[in-house]
Formats: C-alpha cells, structure tokens, sequence
C-alpha cells in the first residue's frame, strides 16, 4: 500500500455510554495514510480517547467498522490487532526491569523467548535508553519511564502505534523534548501513528494531520497549517490558537460592519446578516505614528492600548478599538515601536481582509 493509501480507515463508528443523553462518538468517519501521524485534538469530553481506545479494540463500537492495511479489525480483540499502545500512565509493572517490561510486550505477541531479550534491548536502544535496561521504574524519571513505555509499543513492529495523552505527566521542558524525540522517531521508523491530546501545540507541532473533534463528531480534518489559518468552523476557530472575537453585521461586498461602527472589509461570500468574525494577534501590523498601511492591508483601526504584555520573546498588545478589543503579538527584539507604548496610548492597527475569518453568528 503507497503512502497516499489509507492505512487506518474509520467508518462511521458510534460509541454511546449508558446514562448519557448523546454518544460519545457520533459517526466518525476517516482516513490516515501510511506512515502519517494524526492528532485526534478537542476538549474534555469530545470522544477523542474513546475512538482511541475502539482503534486498540479497548472499546467496542456499536456500529461502523475500523480497518487497518485493508484488514477489517472490528471485531478482532486487542491482541489480534498488532497495535502499539503508550498510556497516559506509562502502565509499567513496578517490579520489572526497563528490559523487562519491553520484553513483556513482545511475549503477550507470542514473540519465542530467545528472541524477547535481543529485541528489546534494540527497542530500548531505539529510543535512547540501552544504559537503562536494568533500572525499574522508581529509578528512572518521568520522561524515561515514557520512553520505556514508548519502547514497549514500538518493539512489537506494531501495525499502528496508538499514543492516549502520552505527555500529560510530563513537566514542560521535558514535555517538549519528548515530544519532538517521539516525532522525530516516528518519521525515522515510518511507523502510522495517532494521537491524543488537548494541548493543541503538541497537535501542530506533531501531526501530519489534526482532527478537531467536539461532541462526538470530527468538525475538521486537515494539516496543522489549515486548522489554524483556515479553520472550518466557528468551533475550530475558537478552539484552536488565539483571536479576537468581532460582532457584526456582514453587509453587500462582503464589508462587515461592527456594532462600534467600524466597516471592515473581508473575504467572506457569506450571505448579509449577522456574524462573528475572529482575527489571529500575529496577524494584526502595529503602524508607526503616520505610516501608511503596507500594500493589501485594507483595514486600519484607531485604537487605544488597554494593556501590554511581554513574555520575553513576543509582546501582545491588547487594544481597545471600534471593531471590539483586538491583539496585536509582535517579536520584541525586532520591533521597537511597542517600548513607546504605555496604557492608554494611541496607535493604528492594520490587518488584511483575508485575515477576518468569518462565520454566521451563532
């Protein structure tokens, strides 16, 4: 099967729990090519790790079917499926070694004891651990016990390899690293992958493709540079990076008056009535006093600073305008106009029309 070809294909599957009044997973329906990592991202609740857990066969769905090579998998139990599978809770056995509870993975395969050990010591060489074969879990710190875990998923050669919040335990220094050894090793060994996750920067910093979940149903399926700049939804817009909300009025020629007055133009083909518009901070050019906007910019606001923000690397300058309260994020070491600037200071913001992402008001 080439690359382009589905190697995991979900269709339709439904997932209810008992008690609740919608399911938990609502007809998903999806492709993911080989050697392609997809992130399933969304809130607490968006049936994100129950259709996880219906891949690794933890969970059964009641209707659709998941196929994996071709093979209908459905109703195969976990251990048939040939998935690696890294927990959230890493799942080692305390009073095993780091070797020993890789090569636990390989034996519940039916993997012949004289080639357990050999493999994983390779699986633990892999992932940069072959010092640590020997230490048990209360001896290693927490990005190693992960990785151990990681090593125990990947040392079968699995089908799929399935990560269920793998990074959540994890300090965020280390939650970085970790993150891009697990990318990294992921694209060196071509292995197709899914994960889960809240944290939508480890969804873009990750995936091949991102799958916005909410209440059960996937709102948007696409590359991480789509999901941000060009979301579906109104939810994927709000629920994935930063924007400021503006209400308005979407009129002919698709300007949208704001209820402070302001005409903005976008790139909208909507029809005339009310809606939301959501514009991205690093979107948003901070003019010098008298600076003309820069070619294609048509939409310039007069504002005043309400507050300012600098987290070393990026300033945000939070700005009252006539189209609402709208940031604008500027790298503070290659533009200085923001060190003028104190609450209350007025200033110019300018942005292009197709930087408004407009959706109907809800």
């Amino acid at each position: 099967m080439s690359r382009s070809s589905p190697h995991l294909r979900l269709e339709q599957l439904v997932r209810h729990y008992a008690g609740a009044a919608a399911p938990a997973v609502d007809r998903i329906s999806l492709d993911l090519p080989r050697g392609a990592l997809l992130a399933l991202l969304g809130p607490s609740g968006c049936g994100k790790t129950t259709t996880l857990r219906m891949i690794a066969g933890l969970e059964k769905p009641e209707s659709g079917r998941i196929l994996v090579g071709g093979r209908d998998v459905t109703a195969l139990p976990p251990h048939k499926r040939h998935m690696g599978v890294v927990f959230q809770s890493y799942a080692l056995f305390p009073h095993m070694t780091s070797v020993g509870n890789v090569a636990f993975g390989l034996e519940m395969q039916g993997v012949a004891r004289a080639e357990r050990g050999p493999r994983a010591l390779a699986a633990l060489e892999l992932v940069g651990l072959s010092g640590f074969a020997q230490r048990k879990p209360r001896q290693l710190s927490g990005g190693q016990q992960q990785r151990v875990a990681l090593a125990r998923a990947l040392a079968i050669e699995p089908d799929l390899l399935l990560l269920d919040e793998p990074l959540s335990a994890l300090d965020a220094k280390l939650r970085e690293g970790v993150r891009d050894e697990i990318r990294a090793l992921q694209q060196r060994l071509g292995t197709t992958a899914v994960f889960v996750t809240h944290d939508q920067t480890e969804a873009l910093a990750m995936a091949d493709l991102v799958a916005v979940m909410n209440a059960g149903k996937v709102e948007q399926l696409a590359a991480p540079e789509e999901i941000f700049e060009r979301p579906a939804t109104r939810f994927v817009a709000t629920f994935v990076g930063r924007a400021a909300r503006i209400q308005g009025r979407l009129e002919a020629g698709g300007v949208l008056r704001t209820e402070g007055g302001a005409a903005l133009r976008t790139h909208s083909s909507l029809a005339a009535g009310p809606v939301e518009a959501f514009l991205r901070p690093h979107r948003v050019r901070l003019l010098a006093p008298g600076e003309a906007a820069p070619t294609g910019m048509a939409n310039v606001l007069d504002a005043t600073l309400a507050r300012r923000v600098y987290t070393g690397e990026i300033v945000a300058l939070e700005a009252n305008t006539p189209a609402g309260v709208i940031t604008a994020e500027l790298h503070a070491g290659t533009d200085g106009l923001w060190r003028e600037l104190q609450p209350g200071s007025p200033m110019r913001l300018a942005f292009r029309d197709t930087d408004l992402l407009v959706f109907p008001a809800p």
